[in-house]
């Protein structure tokens, strides 16, 4: 077949892999905080509760009050490269990028703020993915992470003319691999402080005690991630959740009081984990490294660590590697 001369160039058919994290602001300013915490807590996946009611305390009071406090917050854990999470991100795509042949583009967005799901999506199929991988880095499945990645996806795709076919990564808070590539994470760190912790502590995001009663598998994702890493490490430890927002019951224990408890209790050397998280962050930066230690050290603690998630270690790459080649299979060529 002959092609016109006229014809629209189409670039030969490849794989797209968008790894997607939850986002940040664009800078440690109290308006880019603004702008990312509105398109951050309007989503009815984050707040649900009924717009009518939530829209006016959200813009009335919320953002009036909190983004000063959250650009303090962000200015602590700010590099040079911008957001840690967004950096981290970007290099574990980067990580990636060849580990499954000139076929397959391995790219990156944020689930809010930048680089938006629908910028990386129209980018992956200008350059010929007509198959796409959407893969979420949330290890435990949950409707406000896992699933509004996998909305926002879709979401762009009902405007395509010409749609990709599209895969999404499942949650893997059980997988060998993932529990492995902890193992070996936790145990590095332990091996590398200067004090032996009498405690480990395993600090999982929060979520509204609301939404385990709804349905959602999340609670039920941690817990066993802790159970497994626990078998794996050989040692006792300690699950707590973080983050708690607002008047409602949220998932327990919290990760402060039980810090703040721990040295009444004779124990005055801890680390801490957040193997819920696929990157560092504000959430395990500032949050639990920052907070977390001054919180244990005033209520009378002696050692605190905070070791840092698999990010794009050796050991989180390569789990990721193996993660993302599964779902790839039968879309790859044959060798």
């Amino acid at each position: 077949m002959i092609i016109p001369p006229d014809h629209p160039k189409i670039p030969p058919p490849r794989i797209g892999v968008l790894l997607i994290n939850l986002g940040t602001p664009n800078a440690p300013e109290p308006g880019a905080v603004r702008l990312y915490l509105r398109e951050f807590l309007s989503d009815p996946r984050v707040i649900e509760i009924p717009q009518l009611v939530w829209q006016p305390i959200l813009r009335g009071i919320i953002l009036n009050s909190r983004p000063k406090k959250s650009a303090h917050a962000y200015r602590q854990v700010w590099t040079d490269q911008g957001s840690p999470l967004a950096a981290i991100t970007a290099r574990q795509a980067e990580a990636l990028a060849g580990a499954f042949g000139d076929e397959v583009i391995v790219d990156h967005a944020m689930r809010y703020g930048k680089p938006a799901i629908s910028e990386k999506i129209d980018s992956l199929k200008a350059r010929g993915c007509e198959r796409i991988l959407i893969a979420p880095l949330y290890p435990q499945y949950c409707a406000a992470t896992t699933a509004t990645a996998n909305d926002e996806a879709f979401r762009h795709l009902r405007h395509l003319r010409w749609q990709p076919a599209v895969r999404t990564l499942p949650p893997y808070h059980d997988d060998a691999t993932y529990i492995g590539a902890l193992r070996r994470s936790v145990s590095d760190g332990l091996a590398s402080l200067d004090f032996d912790p009498q405690a480990v502590v395993v600090s999982f995001h929060g979520m509204p005690q609301r939404t385990l009663e709804l349905g959602d598998p999340y609670h039920c994702h941690c817990r066993k991630t802790a159970r497994l890493l626990s078998e794996a490490l050989g040692r006792e430890l300690i699950t707590t959740f973080q983050s708690r927002f607002g008047r409602a019951k949220w998932l327990e224990p919290a990760f402060d009081r039980t810090i703040a408890e721990l040295p009444a209790r004779g124990i005055g050397r801890v680390a801490v984990v957040a193997p819920g998280f696929a990157a560092d962050c504000l959430e395990t930066l500032e949050e639990i490294a920052i907070r977390g230690r001054a919180t244990f050290l005033e209520a009378g603690g002696q050692d605190f660590a905070y070791l840092p998630c698999l990010n794009d270690s050796d050991a989180g790459v390569e789990m990721l590697r193996i993660l993302v080649g599964r779902e790839l299979e039968g879309w790859l060529s044959s060798p």
